[in-house]
C-alpha cells in the first residue's frame, strides 16, 4: 500500500467560488440520546455556514464524529454549547454559525385518574441550537395531545336534554326514584355534546444558562392547564372520571390557546413562545385553530 496522502476534493478549488453559503450539512442523521434519564432514538440535522466564498465545500466528518459525544452525557445547554463550539472550532476561518437540531420522542410513564393503573406516553419533541457571535440560542418543540368538548355542542345538548324532560314529566309529580331511573337512560340523556382529539404544538425559546432541558416539567405544565390530556391504561373508573372531566372542562381552540399561554408566561427560563391549537372537529371536516405568542417577534432564534 502506498504513503500517498488521500485526496481532499473539498479544499480543491474546482473554479473560482465567490458566494458564501448560509447552512451547509446533514440531516436524519441518526443517533441515541439521553434526556429525561432516557435513552432515546433520535435523528440530527448538523450544518454550519460556510462565509468563506473561496472554499468548495466543508469537512462534514467532522460534524458527524462531534456528535458522539451526545450518546452518553444528558443532553443539556451546556452540551449542545459544547458540540457546537467544536463544529466552530473544526471549521476555523470557514464557518461563523453553527446549527444543531436533535428530534425524536420521549416516553413519560402517566397514571390513571382513578384506578392504580399507569402507562406510556409518546411525546414528539425537537431541540434546536445555533451558536454564533450573540451567543448561544436554543428553541424546544413540543406537542401535546388532549379531548375538548365544545361548549356550544355542551349547551345544546343541555338544552335537548330539557326539553325531553318537560315533555316526559309535564304536569306529573316527580317521583325520586323515577326520576333517578330517568336519568340514567337513553330518553334521559337524549344528546351528547361532540369532543374531538386535540394537539397543541408549542415552540418554546429558553434561556441558555439553563441547567437542563425542561422537557418533563414543560409538558406537565401544558397538561395541567388543558386539564383534558388524553390518558393510557384506563378501567371504566378512569373513563367516568374522564367523562367527567370533559363535562366540567369544555372549550373552544381560542380558550386552549390562552390557557396555555398564561400557564408558559409563568413558566421560569423561557424567552418567548409560540403556541398553535388544533381542534380535529368531529362535527366539521375541517379544523379550528388558534395561535398565540409572546415575544416572539422580538426574540429571533
Amino acid at each position: 500500500m502506498n504513503s500517498l496522502a488521500l485526496p481532499d476534493v473539498a479544499s480543491q478549488p474546482r473554479a473560482p467560488q465567490d458566494i458564501a453559503l448560509e447552512w451547509v450539512g446533514m440531516q436524519n442523521i441518526a443517533l441515541p440520546v439521553v434526556l429525561a434519564d432516557q435513552r432515546i432514538a433520535a435523528f440530527a440535522d448538523a450544518g454550519v455556514s460556510l462565509d468563506d466564498p473561496a472554499t468548495r465545500g466543508i469537512h462534514m466528518s467532522r460534524l458527524y464524529l462531534a456528535l458522539e459525544c451526545l450518546e452518553d452525557r444528558p443532553l443539556t445547554p451546556g452540551l449542545l454549547k459544547h458540540v457546537l463550539g467544536h463544529f466552530l472550532a473544526t471549521h476555523a476561518g470557514l464557518s461563523k454559525r453553527a446549527f444543531l437540531a436533535v428530534r425524536g420522542e420521549l416516553l413519560l410513564k402517566r397514571p390513571a385518574l382513578v384506578s392504580p393503573l399507569s402507562g406510556w406516553k409518546s411525546y414528539p419533541f425537537e431541540v434546536s441550537a445555533r451558536l454564533d457571535a450573540k451567543g448561544l440560542r436554543i428553541e424546544l418543540k413540543l406537542d401535546v395531545d388532549y379531548s375538548s368538548t365544545c361548549p356550544c355542542s355542551a349547551a345544546l345538548a343541555r338544552q335537548v336534554i330539557q326539553q325531553r324532560f318537560a315533555e316526559d314529566f309535564a304536569g306529573r309529580p316527580l317521583q325520586r326514584a323515577e326520576l333517578l331511573a330517568w336519568l340514567g337512560s337513553e330518553r334521559g340523556i337524549a344528546a351528547t355534546p361532540h369532543s374531538q382529539r386535540s394537539v397543541a404544538s408549542l415552540r418554546i425559546r429558553l434561556a441558555a444558562d439553563q441547567g437542563e432541558l425542561p422537557l418533563p416539567a414543560l409538558l406537565d405544565t401544558a397538561e395541567d392547564s388543558l386539564a383534558t390530556p388524553v390518558q393510557t391504561a384506563v378501567k371504566r373508573g378512569d373513563e367516568q372520571a374522564f367523562a367527567l372531566a370533559n363535562g366540567q372542562n369544555p372549550m373552544f381552540c381560542e380558550d386552549a390557546a390562552r390557557r396555555l399561554h398564561r400557564a408558559l408566561s409563568g413558566f421560569d427560563g423561557i424567552r418567548a413562545f409560540h403556541v398553535r391549537v388544533v381542534h380535529a372537529e368531529s362535527l366539521h371536516a375541517h379544523d379550528a385553530i388558534a395561535q398565540s405568542a409572546w415575544n416572539w417577534s422580538q426574540e429571533c432564534c
